[in-house]
């Protein structure tokens, strides 16, 4: 029985498409996450807003809505840097709710991407 001199390649040829493979899929999951948690947080601050610009409310309660939006969806550590003003959009008194947070950019760990996100909404008037 003769032996093949290519015998085993199979093997070398599955490393090295892991090698790249992995990293590439591992990239994708990650900026996934970071999508997930900024449109997430995007949402939180829109529907903040929007509460607290409803007749009755005050801008402190859109961002206690908010923060409860958060910690149900995602981690409590990510519901620490919202707050609330009223402002002016066009002339007209407006709520806006601003969250900050940082996302880590490689897995759990590892330096981490800062963003900003706000939202705004018309107050109610009588």
């Amino acid at each position: 029985m003769r032996r093949r001199p290519d015998r085993g390649s199979a093997v070398v040829d599955f490393v090295l498409v892991t090698l790249v493979l992995v990293p590439v899929v591992l990239a994708v999951v990650q900026l996934a996450l970071v999508l997930y948690v900024r449109n997430t947080l995007a949402s939180a601050a829109s529907e903040g807003a929007r509460y607290g610009a409803t007749l009755g409310h005050r801008p402190g309660d859109g961002a206690l809505r908010a923060q409860d939006q958060i910690r149900g969806v995602l981690s409590h550590r990510y519901a620490r840097g919202v707050s609330a003003r009223s402002t002016r959009i066009d002339g007209a008194p407006a709520v806006e709710v601003t969250i900050r947070a940082k996302v880590p950019a490689l897995g759990l760990a590892g330096p981490a991407v800062s963003f900003t996100v706000r939202g705004h909404a018309v107050q109610e008037q009588p």
